[in-house]
């Protein structure tokens, strides 16, 4: 299956941070158009191919347990009437290391459980994403969140 390289910039647990790109399959099953970074984090294998930017290094097969997150540019073309029934929800996230993403989930989610809360508990995929002013699209890892604060 061909792949898609996408931008990215890495945070490891340890603080290691790289900046370069993954790749994703030009088409999946579950929706239209490509796999989109989200979805390559979520399926069920244990690594993922990341080409650091330094043009001598090699790809790096990193182990999704230790990703803290994954920050790629906020995709284009996205499905425009699905996303306009979707709420937004503004949150702070606190990761394990101290540090902090401000930014907003979108809940695609029943009117009756529509709280941050179910956002966060909904799924069983290891990570969710959040969106910040900067145009970027952060893939945060459950195991990573200390805690979340709604701003709304």
């Amino acid at each position: 299956m061909p792949r898609v390289a996408v931008p990215a910039t890495l945070l490891l647990a340890g603080g290691g941070q790289r900046e370069g790109e993954v790749y994703v399959m030009e088409r999946v099953p579950q929706h239209a158009g490509p796999e989109t970074p989200l979805d390559m984090l979520n399926r069920p294998e244990a690594f993922f191919p990341f080409r650091p930017k330094k043009g001598s290094e090699r790809v790096l097969l990193v182990a999704k347990a230790r990703t803290v997150t994954l920050s790629v540019p906020r995709p284009q073309g996205e499905d425009s009437v699905r996303l306009s029934a979707a709420k937004k929800a503004t949150l702070e996230i606190t990761l394990a290391d101290g540090s902090t993403l401000s930014g907003w989930a979108t809940l695609e989610l029943p009117q009756h459980h529509s709280r941050v809360l179910d956002y966060l508990n909904a799924l069983a995929e290891p990570f969710f994403a959040i969106e910040t002013s900067d145009g970027l699209l952060h893939l945060i890892n459950r195991a990573h969140v200390l805690y979340a604060r709604p701003e709304d």
